[in-house]
């Protein structure tokens, strides 16, 4: 057992310095993903105009995203991960450039700044979510690579031939369970949704696309949660089962209901 394994490629966290200021990798993965996904949102509305979302409008959503993106993970993290530590020290819960964020919890934290702008802006919320599915998927798989980048987030113990010895894991070889994630929470996502929007008229209703995105990332994430290690504070949470996977069971169940509601609806 373990005669071979891929030491671990030590990179340094911070991508680069501006003077006083270290640029981690981390948060050059955010900015990059959320402009790609803007950016690419913005083209296609452009390019669409029937979609029936002004870009200007968009622009505005933007600023509603980013820090409901931040809150709702933050958040998450606190509540279903770390909340014995923060129940005793609540102004640690401000404390977010010391990590720990949940994407589950940004999840929602998204689709209620969603929810409201549209309510006050009078546009789609389905339709928001389908077009910024298109894009999210992208910055899920730069995250996972700077989680593989920072040693963090690491698999369970093994003996594969591409077992990866990290630092922080004891030393000893274990699943590149972040790499496994970077690609069917993210590469894989990017591109199924993006040939279901290029490809087929499932645009035309609203829901069906981030339904799909939601489906593919519970599925993948209950998978690598079977390679990953669990979190040190928490363990099993029941079961064999991790917060990780219970968690993905109600955004499986969410995406389902969306792809299959235009089934449902009247014509």
């Amino acid at each position: 057992m373990f005669e071979s394994y891929i030491p671990f490629p030590h990179i340094d966290p911070v991508a680069f310095t501006v003077g006083p200021l270290a640029v981690r990798w981390y948060a050059l993965a955010y900015v990059t993903g959320v402009l790609f996904c803007w950016q690419y949102s913005r083209w296609i509305i452009k390019r669409y105009p029937a979609l029936g979302i002004p870009p200007e409008k968009f622009d505005d959503l933007i600023s509603w995203a980013i820090p409901a993106l931040v809150i709702g993970g933050r958040l998450g993290y606190v509540l279903f991960y770390q909340f014995d530590y923060y129940a005793a020290h609540p102004l640690d819960t401000l404390k977010i450039w010391k990590g720990g964020m949940s994407f589950h919890g940004g999840i929602v934290g998204v689709m209620m700044g969603f929810y409201l702008f549209s309510r006050l802006h009078h546009v789609s919320f389905l339709r928001m979510l389908d077009l910024v599915s298109l894009g999210v998927p992208l910055g899920v798989f730069l995250g996972r690579m700077t989680n593989f980048i920072n040693g963090e987030l690491y698999g369970r113990i093994t003996d594969v031939p591409w077992a990866v010895l990290f630092p922080a894991g004891g030393y000893l070889p274990r699943h590149p369970s972040q790499l496994y994630e970077a690609v069917l929470e993210g590469l894989l996502i990017l591109i199924v949704l993006n040939v279901l929007f290029w490809r087929t008229r499932m645009i035309q209703r609203p829901g069906q696309l981030v339904g799909v995105g939601l489906m593919l990332y519970a599925g993948g994430r209950f998978v690598v949660e079977f390679f990953r290690e669990p979190d040190a504070q928490l363990g099993f949470v029941w079961q064999m089962l991790t917060m990780g996977q219970i968690l993905s069971i109600p955004y499986a169940l969410l995406g389902l209901f969306l792809v299959l509601r235009p089934r449902f609806q009247r014509p």
